[in-house]
């Protein structure tokens, strides 16, 4: 594939190597809070990768069964964080009572200090019949039990709560299935309560299009910090709002140490060639060595030139999400707009490294 060829992940036909080097080194060597890393090979290409633009420690949701190869690709550049196994076909148990012994051999064998909990509402199309009630709610029984397992162990939590806007109007219109956006955060706030160890929300705690309610979450909540991963969709509703309002409330929580660098990229094997195993839909997003590493390229380069740069036009990430909500003025290859935020150097630290620092690298080397 030439790097001249757009695609979904280089719109521009873009040199990922070259833009690497034109943004230079990041002020401080970045930790990506937030992963999902498979795979020998998929591995040392986002080595690679992650290497070009500044990444130095990664913290991944790995399944349990791949983490020994990736941590042999790796080494200790790569934490995990215990997730359910979603290969496992009975997927109550895997995110409901099974998800307690995977959390323990996470712990166990690989000395995972974070826990996630996935509770997107897609949840309720995936685990259905008698056990969803277990799972279904963030607060659920199960979760609840999950949670205690991971508190007993010393772990702190990451949350997976509701999901975009353009989700919520349109897969997750009727809300007697789904509910509605705020009723997720609720039980989230309940958990928040109950269970005082940190929680980080990712996905810029789940409501990136609304930066005033996050404001009085975080407010309402010591215990609670955010990631910014989910490259797409945090690039798309950050760059809808002011810049002078996005780029206050980084220097409101982001300087405060509650904001967190991640990208979500989405590495496996599967990625490295057309032939796919069927084993996620993210497989589909590279078929190649070289359009896995514009993928994972894409990502590092679409943040830092959020974050670092003055830039505002088009993003390079084509997203489907545009043409979900206005099929009508949107096509696959459509991307939103990125306005470039530039932050200051100090405040650039602190989200890239000082706080996950602060609270993740202390986190795990206690005792």
């Amino acid at each position: 594939m030439s790097a001249r060829t757009p695609t979904p992940a280089n719109r521009f036909g873009l040199d990922y190597r070259a833009e690497a080097a034109r943004l230079g080194a990041p002020v401080v060597p970045i930790i990506d809070a937030h992963t999902h890393i498979h795979g020998e090979r998929a591995s040392r290409i986002y080595d690679e990768v992650r290497r070009l633009f500044g990444v130095v420690k990664t913290y991944s949701m790995t399944q349990i069964g791949q983490a020994p190869v990736v941590r042999e690709a790796l080494g200790d550049t790569l934490r995990f964080i215990a997730i359910p196994t979603w290969s496992d076909p009975d997927k109550a148990n895997a995110h409901g009572m099974g998800y307690v012994k995977t959390i323990e051999r996470f712990r166990r064998e690989f000395d995972a200090r974070i826990m996630k909990i996935w509770a997107s509402p897609r949840l309720r199309d995936i685990v259905t019949g008698v056990g969803a009630v277990d799972v279904r709610d963030i607060d659920s029984p199960a979760r609840i039990a999950a949670c205690e397992a991971g508190r007993d162990l010393g772990m702190m939590y990451m949350v997976h709560v509701a999901d975009p806007d353009t989700w919520f109007a349109t897969k997750y219109a009727d809300p007697a299935k789904y509910g509605t956006k705020r009723s997720h955060y609720e039980a989230l706030e309940r958990m928040l309560d109950r269970f005082t160890n940190p929680w980080i929300a990712a996905h810029m705690g789940g409501w990136p299009e609304d930066l005033g309610f996050l404001d009085g979450l975080l407010s309402r909540h010591d215990n609670l910090y955010i990631d910014t991963s989910a490259t797409k969709w945090v690039v798309r509703e950050l760059s809808r709002h002011p810049v002078t309002a996005t780029r206050a409330f980084f220097e409101k929580w982001g300087a405060a140490g509650r904001v967190l660098f991640g990208s979500d990229l989405v590495v496996m094997e599967d990625q490295l060639s057309p032939a796919k195993t069927g084993v996620s839909a993210m497989s589909d997003l590279a078929d190649s060595p070289e359009s896995a590493f514009e993928l994972y390229a894409s990502r590092y380069f679409a943040l830092r030139t959020m974050f670092e740069t003055a830039y505002d036009g088009e993003s390079p990430i084509a997203d489907p999400d545009l043409m979900m909500v206005e099929p009508a003025k949107y096509n696959a290859m459509s991307g939103p707009r990125l306005r470039g935020l530039s932050l200051p150097r100090e405040l650039l630290g602190v989200l890239y490294a000082g706080a996950a620092e602060r609270l993740v690298e202390e986190w795990t080397i206690r005792e």
